[in-house]
């Protein structure tokens, strides 16, 4: 396919995305029209303060972004090389000052981004036309602070983004209510109502044997008094904070449309953070394949070496998403070519066997291409994570020692390697909040429980984060957690914060992370 007519790039540019685009699609990768923007550094900075959108609702803290970017910038502390865009069609940015082997290596990149943006299952619910989207948002949210002040609508914004990552991740994928007509009338003195309990069929004569009439008689009592009892509200526990807002809160219509604008826009970017590890491996493994093999003249290597290196370099104090994904990935292809999975794999137990293991199944390619379509990180990393990878790859358990106040290695022991890699990855990091009650006390005061995991929450953040939740339900707010190895009830009732403690846990083996 050609490039995309409404590309501004220089003919040479130009010519070059044709040529990396022929590469891409030649190694099977499928991907949306895929539209390059050459633009400078500070263009690119604001782009990208906005999360990669030319166009979002206006807003103070992508103020301090393109600060923060712009200052790592020009003071040579960082770089921005690509960003790209789940679209249809792909948005991507080229910097004006990036060098020719620079250029190609982000078209690479990019391409292996877009094919995993249009394959992977955890984006295929999110839009597609969320550029234009973006920018309806942005006149929304312009327009309520034209009518009610910008202050006003800038302080909504603010309590709303303090609970942004409260989003069932799931839900997209899981039904997880019953859908109901609006011409549904039963339980409202309908027809459930008017019936009684259910009878089986029956021939005149046997209908006293198969439906007693005391069997029927209690039966029907024990539906009146299940419709009497006080339903709870929610029935079950709610995961989406945000929609229980939307329904419940008393917003007005200008917050509960902003409200709508924060929870949309969470849900679009979630699959990109279940997919950090994935997304960024997989482009890394393809435009270090495409580069290698057809994309570098000899002029380019020492140049894209340099680059590639830099980005794939490991830190001793945080995973690099790109250095674990890529060598995943490799892995992967590198087993199933040599055939090193399945039953009769997995039970030797001879190292040296293992490590020559070869039945030539050559199936990696086909492999990697399944993974990239069905996995997210979660998943990726519990299903293909070995303890051969672990060793390999030297990854280890660090943590905190409050003695010498340093971080420090703790473990290289496989399973607490791979439990720490799920723990972070889990609920993308964050807490998993639920909501238990919208009518605590029948004051209608809110009830929230954090599923705890054994880690504790930051006690200044959840009680700002609360602060910001009052303001959107108006009413107390009541947050059970567990603190100190103690079932912990924080409130706050729009004036001050109480904690109050109840009964100790045991924390199972392991639990604390």
């Amino acid at each position: 396919m050609a490039s995309v007519e409404t590309s501004n790039l220089p003919p040479q540019l130009a010519a070059i995305q044709r040529e990396m685009e022929g590469y891409a699609r030649g190694h099977g990768l499928d991907f949306f029209p895929t539209i390059f923007e050459y633009i400078d550094a500070d263009h690119l900075n604001a782009i990208a303060a906005k999360g990669g959108f030319p166009v979002r609702y206006p807003h103070w803290r992508f103020g301090m972004e393109y600060e923060r970017l712009s200052k790592g910038y020009h003071h040579g502390l960082q770089k921005i090389y690509e960003m790209v865009i789940n679209n249809d069609p792909c948005y991507a940015y080229l910097m004006t000052n990036n060098s020719q082997t620079d250029q190609k290596l982000v078209m690479a990149h990019v391409y292996g981004h877009c094919d995993f943006f249009k394959n992977n299952f955890f984006f295929s619910k999110t839009s597609r036309k969320m550029m234009d989207e973006m920018a309806n948002h942005g006149n929304r949210v312009r327009r309520h602070m034209d009518e009610v002040g910008v202050e006003e609508v800038e302080e909504f914004i603010d309590a709303c983004l303090s609970v942004e990552d409260q989003i069932d991740i799931h839900s997209p994928f899981i039904r997880r209510r019953d859908d109901r007509s609006r011409y549904d009338f039963h339980g409202e003195n309908g027809k459930e109502e008017a019936e009684g309990p259910p009878r089986f069929r029956a021939k005149n004569y046997m209908d006293s044997f198969i439906n007693p009439r005391d069997k029927l008689a209690a039966a029907s009592k024990e539906m009146q008094d299940k419709r009497r009892e006080p339903k709870s509200f929610p029935e079950r526990p709610e995961r989406d904070l945000l929609l229980f807002l939307l329904e419940h809160a008393p917003l007005n219509a200008w917050q509960a449309d902003v409200l709508s604008i924060i929870r949309d826009e969470a849900y679009y970017f979630a699959p990109q953070a279940q997919t950090k590890i994935m997304n960024e491996g997989w482009a890394s493994y393809w435009h270090s394949t495409i580069m290698t093999r057809q994309g570098l003249t000899a002029a380019e290597v020492v140049c894209y070496c340099d680059h590639h290196s830099g980005t794939m370099a490991s830190s001793p104090t945080q995973l690099n998403p790109y250095k674990l994904g890529i060598e995943l990935f490799r892995d992967i292809e590198d087993r199933w070519n040599r055939g090193a999975f399945g039953k009769e794999y997995n039970e030797c137990d001879d190292y040296r066997q293992r490590r020559e293991w070869n039945t030539k199944a050559g199936l990696g390619r086909e492999k990697i291409f399944e993974v990239r379509r069905i996995h997210n990180d979660l998943t990726f990393i519990d299903e293909f994570l070995t303890l051969d990878f672990v060793r390999e790859q030297k990854l280890f358990k660090f943590g905190y020692n409050a003695s010498t106040e340093y971080y420090e290695i703790e473990t290289r022991e496989f399973p607490r390697v791979k439990q720490q890699l799920l723990a972070s990855l889990t609920n993308l990091g964050r807490p998993q909040i639920t909501v238990r009650d919208g009518n605590y006390k029948n004051r209608g005061e809110l009830y929230l429980e954090h599923t705890f995991n054994g880690v504790e929450l930051q006690l200044d953040y959840a009680k700002e984060t609360l602060r910001n939740l009052q303001k959107l339900w108006n009413r107390p707010v009541h947050l059970e957690t567990v603190l100190e190895e103690a079932r912990t009830v924080i409130t706050f009732d729009g004036a001050e914060h109480d904690i109050e403690k109840g009964e100790s846990i045991e924390l199972a083996e392991g639990a604390q992370l």
